[in-house]
């Protein structure tokens, strides 16, 4: 069976998948800091990072055999639509909001520089981990236009996992280096959903 191309569905892919490519182009030609300037690494964060990736893979392994699986209505092929877009493009945004709040600390390895700074603000004065949380969202949005419930399910289970080895080694490493300051913010942010007041 193949993805049904319809206009509604083919169009909602397509403008699920520009907000992603433009973040991850802008993430290949960043300016990374020198590795000499790298003080510190998180090397167990490498298995998050194997599961969030295989969680990437999972979402588009097997599409849907057609667009709207359970109800034959344009009504509901454009609300799934406005959501997954609306989604995704709120994803984007964070990621990159995030990205820039780092600046020359982005790294997709944890890891601390010299004169490595504390980032509170921004994006991350609603969650410690706002780029892991777009993320998720990419994979909710993309799950919801291309792939079976049952693989987006297990794609999220997976992501979550991995996100979680990934935030513990990632804080850890934190902790050890920036101890009262990294705590009392913990206290204060939540690590990846935002508390809703």
């Amino acid at each position: 069976m193949t993805l049904q191309t319809d206009a509604i569905g083919l169009t909602t892919l397509i403008l699920v998948l520009l907000p992603w490519l433009v973040v991850v182009l802008g993430l290949l030609f960043k300016k990374k800091a020198d590795k000499e300037q790298e003080s510190k690494r998180a090397p167990g964060s490498l298995w998050g990072i194997a599961l969030q990736s295989v969680s990437f893979a999972l979402v588009w392994s097997l599409p849907r055999p057609q667009w709207w699986p359970f109800l034959e209505s344009i009504a509901g092929e454009v609300a799934l639509s406005v959501a997954a877009v609306a989604l995704t493009y709120g994803s984007a945004w964070l990621a990159i909001q995030s990205v820039r709040a780092l600046g020359k600390q982005w790294s997709y390895k944890a890891r601390v520089i010299e004169g490595h700074e504390l980032v509170t603000q921004s994006p991350y004065s609603l969650v410690r981990n706002p780029i892991y949380l777009g993320m998720f969202g990419a994979i909710l949005g993309v799950g919801l236009v291309f792939a079976r419930w049952c693989t987006l399910l297990a794609a999220v289970v997976l992501f979550l996992v991995g996100n979680h080895i990934r935030i513990s080694a990632e804080e850890q490493l934190l902790r050890e280096t920036f101890g009262a300051k990294f705590d009392e913010y913990a206290r204060r942010v939540p690590a990846f959903f935002p508390r809703p007041f």
